[in-house]
């Protein structure tokens, strides 16, 4: 089981070209279980999975995990602990769906170490986690967008961290993908103790796998 962390937000305002979306959130994560974010567009969940990730500095108030904030914790050693799947990540140009997965593995590697059998077990069973072990030699640019998202799902199942963030990841998915797939990060967070927190937009899907719901409401 993964070990247990106190991640927390404290009074986070937060935003984009010093205008605020979050306005003086506080939030604690449960661990080893499932959050689910709703709420309508634009009203800062995508902006708060970013802040708490450390893609955003906030513009006041902090982040900690296990009491320390995170702007204070070496990028390498959280990246073994938190990872994040945005909601529109970039595809690096001429990239295989393996080199793209194995990339999940950066935070455990060093520069005098080469990859280990461990990285190539994590790498191999994320891509079967996913089904795309037959598209492991092809181009991410060949994929439909539905194989495409799993593919980073299987990069972020790939870095083996104890808390994950997924910014909707059943985007481009018809219904019974996304059911798999929910399914699969279900049997990840009950078999490994895996914090996930995801934002999703379908209430049904959400109310079916959520151990926690996080509801924002925007202000105007």
């Amino acid at each position: 089981m993964k070990p247990t962390h106190i991640f927390q937000a404290e009074k986070i305002t937060a935003g984009y070209d010093h205008k605020a979306i979050l306005h003086d959130v506080s939030i604690s994560i449960p661990s080893n279980q499932i959050s689910i974010i709703i709420g309508a567009n634009g009203c800062g969940k995508s902006t708060l999975l970013k802040t708490m990730a450390r893609l955003i500095k906030p513009i006041s108030g902090q982040v900690t995990l296990d009491g320390k904030s995170i702007h204070k914790i070496p990028p390498r050693q959280l990246a073994r602990v938190l990872g994040l799947l945005p909601q529109s990540p970039i595809v690096p140009e001429g990239i295989t769906v393996a080199d793209l997965v194995g990339r999940g593995r950066f935070p455990h590697q060093t520069f005098l170490k080469g990859w280990t059998k461990k990285d190539y077990e994590a790498v191999a069973e994320a891509m079967e986690m996913m089904k795309i072990t037959e598209f492991a030699d092809r181009n991410i640019d060949e994929l439909s967008g539905g194989q495409r998202q799993r593919v980073w799902i299987a990069m972020a199942l790939a870095q083996q961290t104890d808390i994950l963030f997924l910014d909707e990841p059943t985007t481009f998915l018809d219904i019974t993908y996304q059911v798999e797939i929910l399914d699969l990060l279900t049997d990840l967070n009950r078999k490994h103790g895996t914090t996930i927190v995801m934002v999703l937009h379908d209430i049904n899907l959400s109310a079916r796998y959520a151990d926690i719901f996080l509801l924002f409401i925007k202000v105007s």
